[in-house]
C-alpha cells in the first residue's frame, strides 16, 4: 500500500483525517466534531435552499447563472461576472463553488471567463484560488456528510471509478488528477474527502496539479475565447466515451447497468 489512507479510498468517515484515535475520550471526540461539521453543512444547505424558493430575486440570479454555464457561453459568463462591478471576484469564486457541486459543468468555463475578464495573469490567479476554495469545499462536504450523501450527489459510478483511482495512484491521486484534464476533479475532490488524506496534504497538491491547466485556460480566455467550443467538443466527447466504456465493461463482467 502507498500510505496509510489509501486502502480507506471508498470509505465514509465522520472522523477528521489522521491516526485512529487512541483512546475512548479522543474516539467521543471526533464524533462530535463530525456531528458539528454535518450541521453546519446542513443549516448552510437549508439557508441557501430557502433562499431560492423564497427569494425570486436570488433564484433568477442563479438560473441565470447555471443557464449561461449550460451554453457554455464565455462572453456571456464574462459580462454576467463583471456586472457586480467590485464583487465579480467574489462572484467568480461562487459560480466556482457552483460547477463543483453541479457536475458534469466544466470549471475550465469560468477560467476562460476570468481571463476574458481580467488577463491571463489575474484571471489565472482568480481562477486557482477559487478553484482550491471548491476542491476544498466538495472535500469537507464529503467528510461531513459521509458516503451515502456523496453517492447520491456525484453518483455512485462517479464515486466508484474515483475509488479506483485512488487504489491505483495512493498518495499522488489528487495530483495525478490534476494534471489529467479529461478527468472529473470535483469527483476526486469528494473521493479524497471519504479517506484519511490529510487536508492540507491534499489542498498543497490541489493546487500544485491545478496550476499549469489554470494559467493555460486563462491564457486562452484572453487571447482565444472561441477555442471553448472545441474544448466543450472534445469534454463531450470524452463523457460519452467513459460512459460507452463503462457500460461494455460492466456488460462483460456480468455487473447489471445503471
Amino acid at each position: 500500500m502507498a500510505s496509510g489512507w489509501r486502502a480507506r479510498a471508498g470509505e465514509t468517515r465522520e472522523d477528521p483525517p489522521g491516526a485512529r484515535p487512541p483512546s475512548g475520550a479522543k474516539t467521543i471526540g471526533s464524533r462530535t466534531v463530525g456531528r458539528a461539521r454535518l450541521a453546519v453543512v446542513l443549516a448552510a444547505g437549508a439557508m441557501l435552499g430557502l433562499a431560492y424558493l423564497l427569494s425570486a430575486e436570488f433564484r433568477a440570479e442563479a438560473n441565470r447563472a447555471a443557464a449561461i454555464l449550460w451554453r457554455g457561453d464565455v462572453s456571456g459568463l464574462r459580462d454576467y461576472i463583471l456586472s457586480y462591478g467590485a464583487w465579480a471576484p467574489v462572484v467568480s469564486a461562487l459560480l466556482m463553488i457552483l460547477q463543483a457541486l453541479a457536475a458534469p459543468l466544466p470549471a475550465f468555463l469560468i477560467t476562460f471567463a476570468n481571463g476574458l475578464a481580467f488577463g491571463a495573469f489575474w484571471g489565472g490567479v482568480l481562477s486557482l484560488a477559487s478553484a482550491s476554495l471548491a476542491a476544498a469545499t466538495s472535500f469537507w462536504l464529503a467528510r461531513a456528510l459521509g458516503r451515502g450523501p456523496v453517492e447520491a450527489l456525484v453518483g455512485r459510478t462517479g464515486l466508484e471509478s474515483a475509488d479506483r483511482w485512488f487504489e491505483r495512484w495512493g498518495t499522488y491521486a489528487v495530483l495525478a488528477a490534476r494534471l489529467v484534464p479529461i478527468l472529473s476533479f470535483d469527483v476526486i475532490s469528494f473521493a479524497a474527502g471519504l479517506t484519511r488524506m490529510p487536508f492540507w496534504g491534499f489542498f498543497a497538491v490541489t493546487v500544485i496539479g491545478a496550476a499549469p491547466a489554470t494559467f493555460a485556460y486563462a491564457y486562452l480566455g484572453e487571447r482565444a475565447p472561441q477555442y471553448v467550443q472545441a474544448l466543450l467538443f472534445a469534454f463531450g466527447v470524452v463523457i460519452a466515451g467513459a460512459v460507452v466504456a463503462a457500460v461494455v465493461r460492466r456488460r462483460r463482467a456480468g455487473k447489471p447497468v445503471p
